[in-house]
């Protein structure tokens, strides 16, 4: 007999379990799944102890929709995690945008969240520069500077310029590039992805004020980071 689903509630259970999977994860799988099966043969509980790590890997690379605000000014976080830090910063210097501080936000991922980043605007990707480096925790602040990264500018149809940076972390080793330069890309459209817990920043313009707290949990392609157009002041957070 075919199952039925009792409720609406119940099929919005299972599209939150069984989501894609993006592409870059299947070879991480497959290895995962080769090792369980080596493991097994040595002893049970290292096999399912292999189960459970198999099981992670395919919860990493998940790649689920999402619904992407759609006015126009909008900045969205490129990235799934918590709001670590909110501060005035030069820019990277790769990108050639000079060195004057910006309001930085830096989104943490930790090794549960979505890794699959977004576009946090509607425009062009014109210019995109990598830089290896090192493998400090991402959390640190010297990580933006020291770490393996890749820095990204895009323009929009205002000629606003909005520069991200992918930073890789004490786990990730691998910048996943999706998106090269001259591709016009929209809001909440991916572009990357970081294998491995990490953290991605965004630089915003001059004048433009962050409507996010530190400690604030980010979605990719549906939190709205700040709004090009808004008056509204830095917003405030409360733990409650």
């Amino acid at each position: 007999m075919p199952i039925r689903v009792p409720s609406l509630l119940g099929a919005k259970v299972i599209d939150r379990i069984l989501v894609p999977i993006h592409r870059a994860g299947w070879p991480f799988i497959a290895i995962f799944a080769v090792i369980t099966l080596f493991f097994f043969t040595l002893a049970t509980p290292l096999g399912w102890l292999g189960v459970l790590l198999t099981v992670w890997c395919v919860y990493f690379f998940r790649d689920p929709a999402r619904v992407t605000p759609q006015r126009k000014g909008l900045i969205i976080s490129p990235a799934d995690g918590v709001v670590q830090r909110i501060q005035k910063v030069p820019p990277p210097p790769e990108l050639g945008i000079g060195d004057a501080p910006m309001t930085r936000v830096s989104v943490f991922m930790n090794v549960f969240n979505v890794h699959v980043n977004r576009a946090p605007v509607e425009g062009e990707l014109v210019r995109t520069a990598y830089h290896e480096g090192k493998f400090f925790n991402a959390s640190l602040d010297k990580a933006s500077i020291h770490n393996e990264r890749l820095s990204l500018l895009m323009r929009t149809d205002d000629g606003v310029e909005i520069a991200f940076v992918q930073i890789a972390g004490l786990v990730a080793r691998r910048i996943v590039r999706l998106a090269q330069d001259g591709v016009r890309l929209k809001a909440g459209e991916r572009f990357g992805l970081i294998r491995f817990g990490s953290r991605v920043d965004v630089y915003l313009p001059e004048g433009v004020e962050p409507l996010v707290c530190e400690g604030q949990v980010t979605l990719a392609g549906e939190t709205v980071l700040a709004d090009l157009a808004g008056t509204e002041p830095a917003r405030l957070g409360e733990v409650r």
